[in-house]
């Protein structure tokens, strides 16, 4: 069988070794996160992205695997397993080469070709397929009888068994994906009597473009556009060139058996080879389209789960509207709700006198350190109100995405945390909690729900789930936990837990009070010592009575940081309060079998900066204060925005209004951008210039260029 460790060294281009402890460390429990952090010297350094593809492409194989058993059996099982055959399905590397080998074997039903099997033709069709100068009726002539009326029956029947041998030949498959790889053209039509229906795609009512530069994001609408029967798809090949190269593999003489071989190829071709693979062609696509749909959600989600926290501070939070009122809640510096009302500013004058007065209590009554506005329905204007209110401090006034706020108002998870309040309340909470500490928050919402992908909805909904999962698991493992405030939701995704764990945690935090040791961790049911190792490195304890409990060095590595502080005269404290101290370590003592230089450099980058958070720092934002609606815009007017979202094609920028401007790809720079996060990163403050506007359709074009 196919050696699994060699193929993912070459095929990630990676060492042999790196992989194969990766491999065993996967094989014992450990995590992504820990190996990446933790084990170092057993992978050479391999990052998250590097050991998530070893992880994957080894489950890939695994599966393929079993699959070539699976046929091997098969055909065994027929009599029909030649050495040569076990030799080539064994070496076989891809799926859909495997399927070929097999596709010849494969149990079939009851296709024109099995009928004229069961006729006895086959015998016929071996001979046509020599291409000798017989006569064809003499020698057709031969399998009439009982089961066939007349000649020629008997030849189309054979014909019927050529075009499937032709299907089934790999090497002609082969060829024809070749064809399809290189020139295959993906059209879209309008399914007729749609035209009104389908205006949402009316771009590709009559389209064409080469199946290989087509983007994904095209290719998905496209998809969409035909599941929801407004489109029908095709893939076209060149015909010719098809055909030319298949009748140059089978047939081999210019005589009338030759010419029958000849239109049996075509057949073969037309009624089945073509729209198999054609099927094949669609389903990769649709596979490579995913992907990369996949891959800018979760990078879209990565920048907003690492967004700058404001931090602990005390925040009244503001989900704004118009008639219905703006819902206020107070909440203190660990986000625990304090009060909540509704104040109606935005109605008449009488109104918003009280609400400003009301504001002006609340900012001092408990000694609010910022604000946080929802950016939805009548923000801009909510914002103007805050920031003229006469306070007795200085209070920053944030607008915050509330994208998803909605969704987590009404889940299982808000009901748990305020059963005693209504969905406007939770998701004022929810607008300040962000503000505070946006990844606390954003894990206790479904990831799609957020609003920052493209076509998330069309794509392969487990891969979609599996890689934004993968990316909280990063995002909350990068930054570390605060062991004695975090959430159940936010505790489940560290290395080494899981729900059922992390609400032990919680209740036994509940229970005994908080943690001042990582080693009481061992104490919490369901944490055993496999868990803590694999947890224990990302978990922060503030004031512990252990000074490398709030650091992200491990608890095996204690050991090993005590020595250089007694080896110096000096304590942990010390050590890590000094610099000067830190520079003193001779560094190459402390090497060993298990401790290299990744994991000394590690513990020394930690000690310089115990309990970072690497998320960069919060910065207010501010809107042109004379922009508010679509019909204050002009072209050629150079505002402020925020990146809201990035998709292949460019990406969304919010400037005020309720409408979205698109920064196209080729807006961004004067060169040639192949990927919006080279020049943008979401939830980025930039200014933009309106490169034109449709009021019709309410679509604005920016662009980067031409600023000055």
């Amino acid at each position: 069988m196919l050696n699994i460790l060699a193929h993912i060294a070459l095929m990630l281009q990676l060492k042999e070794a790196a992989v194969k402890n990766t491999l065993n460390l996967l094989d014992e429990g450990a995590s992504i996160p820990f190996i990446s952090r933790y084990r170092k010297e057993n992978t050479g350094g391999l990052d998250e992205v590097q050991l998530g593809s070893i992880a994957d492409l080894y489950e890939e194989l695994k599966t393929l695997e079993k699959r070539k058993e699976s046929i091997l059996q098969s055909i065994e099982e027929q009599g029909k397993l030649s050495p040569e055959l076990k030799q080539q399905i064994e070496a076989c590397t891809q799926k859909n080469e495997l399927e070929d080998l097999y596709l010849p074997y494969r149990p079939k039903r009851r296709t024109r070709a099995q009928i004229a099997r069961e006729k006895g033709l086959e015998p016929l069709a071996a001979l046509l397929m020599r291409q000798g100068p017989q006569d064809l009726g003499q020698l057709a002539a031969r399998f009439t009888g009982t089961n066939v009326t007349d000649i020629q029956e008997a030849l189309d029947g054979a014909s019927d068994i050529i075009a499937e041998w032709v299907n089934e030949n790999s090497r002609g498959r082969q060829q024809l994906r070749n064809h399809f790889r290189r020139s295959a053209i993906i059209h879209s039509v309008l399914v007729k009597g749609k035209e009104s229906e389908g205006q949402n795609y009316r771009d590709y009512f009559d389209y064409s473009e080469a199946l290989r530069s087509c983007s994904s994001h095209r290719f998905l609408a496209m998809i969409r556009g035909m599941k929801e029967g407004y489109l029908s798809i095709a893939l076209k090949p060149d015909d010719e060139a098809c055909q030319s190269s298949l009748e140059r593999l089978f047939v081999k003489a210019d005589n009338p058996a030759g010419k029958l071989v000849a239109n049996a190829v075509k057949d073969a071709c037309k009624r089945l080879l073509k729209p198999s693979i054609e099927n094949e062609f669609l389903n990769l696509s649709k596979e490579k389209a995913d992907q990369e749909a996949i891959q800018v959600f979760a990078t879209n989600l990565k920048q907003l789960l690492l967004a700058p926290p404001l931090g602990q501070k005390r925040v009244l939070a503001i989900d704004p509207g118009y008639k219905s009122g703006c819902k206020l809640v107070c909440l203190d510096a660990q986000g625990k709700l304090l009060h909540n009302e509704n104040i109606f500013p935005h109605l008449d004058q009488r109104q918003k006198n009280l609400a400003a007065k009301k504001m002006a209590q609340l900012v001092e009554s408990y000694q609010i350190e910022a604000i946080a506005i929802g950016n939805g329905t009548a923000s801009r204007e909510t914002e103007a109100f805050v920031k003229h209110l006469r306070l007795d401090r200085v209070v920053r006034v944030y607008v915050v995405s509330e994208n998803g706020a909605s969704v987590y108002s009404a889940s299982s998870i808000a009901r748990e945390e305020f059963p005693e309040y209504d969905v406007t309340v939770r998701g004022a909470v929810s607008i300040g909690r962000r503000l505070c500490d946006p990844l606390a928050e954003l894990v206790k919402i479904d990831p799609k729900a957020i609003g920052v992908g493209q076509y998330q909805h069309d794509v392969d909904q487990h891969k979609l789930k599996k890689a934004l999962d993968q990316t909280v698991v990063h995002c909350v493992n990068a930054v570390g936990v605060n062991l004695n405030t975090a959430s159940k939701h936010l505790l489940a995704y560290v290395s080494g837990l899981n729900a059922q764990s992390a609400a032990r945690i919680v209740d036994y935090r509940d229970e005994k009070g908080a943690f001042n040791l990582r080693s009481e961790l061992l104490r919490v049911p369901s944490v055993g010592p496999k868990s803590f190792e694999q947890a224990a490195g990302f978990l922060r304890i503030p004031g512990s009575a252990h000074p490398l409990d709030n650091t992200a060095v491990h608890p095996e590595r204690y050991a090993l940081v005590e020595k250089m502080a007694s080896d110096l005269g000096c304590s942990t404290e010390s050590l890590i309060r000094d610099a000067a101290l830190r520079k003193q370590i001779p560094l190459e003592n402390y090497l060993d079998e298990h401790t290299g230089w990744p994991t000394l450099n590690d513990i020394m980058q930690e000690l310089d900066k115990p309990g970072r958070d690497p998320r960069a720092k919060i910065e207010v934002f501010e809107f042109d204060p004379k922009i508010r609606k679509f019909e204050d815009l002009q072209a050629g007017m150079v505002l402020p925005g925020i990146v809201t979202n990035i998709t292949n094609f460019g990406c969304f920028v919010d400037i005020g209004i309720k409408e979205n401007g698109l920064l196209h790809l080729s807006q961004m720079a004067d060169r040639f951008v192949s990927q919006a996060t080279e020049v943008v990163s979401l939830h980025q403050h930039i200014k933009v210039r309106i490169l034109s506007i449709e009021p019709e359709r309410r679509r604005i074009q920016l662009s980067l260029k031409n600023l000055a």
